[in-house]
């Protein structure tokens, strides 16, 4: 017995339907967005402030390609060094993500300067950081205040050597014609050591006064805190005031600040003030006073009569008259006996 078998064959059918076509560019579109884009897949690499891209950067990126990251100048691999070099990913991104794998190079650690101190400006003493030097009272810096921490080829180095603190000294002060200062035997002298200066004794009629600062200071490197004195020979004229007096301060010569106080003659006032000192220019400071003459007031009487009211107890007219006859009637009684 033979068994045949024929294929069943099914006819074919086209898309004949307006609604079969919109379907079918729906998921053609879908289609394209899907799949994915062969050119500019992936935007500019990351930017990063301690490291940039190995080379020089391409204008596109497509999927799969790789970008390299060396450190910048100035900056160092970190230890344990993270990842470098990131792909880019069909999904418009780069992985792995990355992050700062560089860091600061650092500037050699400088020690304390004897006789003062530093400060790193931000407590560091990496690449971009600065130290700040101070010295104690009594000394000063010598050298570059400030130092920077600057590239020094491929590497990082301080911009300056460090300063150093000096003490502080004077030379002597100079010397004054006609005058003198204390420890003048002296070739050098300390910081905040003190100079007096005194006038010499006068060989003529006239003594020298001391004009400016008698004490001087040193108070820095080869400073002192004021210019040298002068010795000079100041007067002032006798102070003369017309009805009036010294009354202390008396002397037969005044010299420069010599100070005295005046007063008037009895009547008399004062117009001005009562002391004055004799000034650099040989003249009274303030002007010397006047003495005024007093002015008497009088007061003139009244010519209105005074209007006086009697009291309970004074006498009253009546009673006078009744006293005085009564005196009367006791002559004539005496005159009759």
């Amino acid at each position: 017995m033979t068994v045949s078998y024929e294929l069943l064959r099914v006819p074919s059918r086209r898309l004949e339907s307006p609604l079969s076509w919109c379907i079918f560019g729906i998921l053609l579109g879908a289609l394209e967005l899907l799949l994915p884009i062969s050119s500019d897949a992936c935007g500019a690499p990351p930017r990063f402030n301690s490291m940039k891209v190995k080379g020089n950067p391409a204008t596109s990126y497509n999927t799969g390609d790789k970008v390299e990251y060396e450190c910048r100048i100035g900056f160092r691999i970190i230890v344990p060094p993270l990842p470098t070099s990131t792909v880019c990913q069909a999904d418009n991104t780069w992985t792995p993500p990355l992050q700062e794998a560089c860091t600061a190079k650092s500037c050699p650690q400088l020690p304390e300067p004897i006789n003062g101190h530093k400060i790193y400006a931000n407590g560091t003493f990496v690449f971009g950081s600065q130290v700040h030097f101070f010295c104690d009272e009594g000394y000063y810096l010598l050298g570059t205040k400030i130092l920077y921490c600057e590239l020094d080829g491929k590497n990082v180095a301080w911009n300056d050597n460090p300063p150093r603190c000096e003490k502080v000294l004077c030379q002597p002060p100079k010397q004054i014609p006609n005058g003198m200062y204390t420890n003048s035997h002296k070739d050098v002298f300390e910081y905040n050591e003190v100079v007096t200066y005194s006038c010499n004794p006068s060989n003529g009629s006239d003594q020298y006064s001391l004009v400016g600062e008698s004490r001087l200071v040193c108070s820095g490197p080869n400073k002192w805190s004021g210019d040298p004195p002068e010795c000079k020979v100041i007067k002032c004229a006798y102070p003369v005031i017309k009805n009036g007096k010294l009354v202390s301060g008396i002397a037969k010569k005044f010299y420069y600040k010599s100070l005295i106080t005046v007063g008037c003659l009895a009547g008399f006032h004062l117009k001005g003030s009562n002391t004055a000192v004799c000034g650099l220019n040989g003249t009274w400071e303030p002007k010397l006073p006047e003495c005024i003459a007093a002015i008497t007031t009088t007061v003139k009487s009244s010519n209105q009569p005074e209007v006086s009211f009697p009291s309970d107890d004074s006498p009253t007219k009546e009673d006078g008259l009744d006293g005085k006859l009564f005196a009367v009637i006791v002559l004539i009684y005496l005159a009759l006996q």
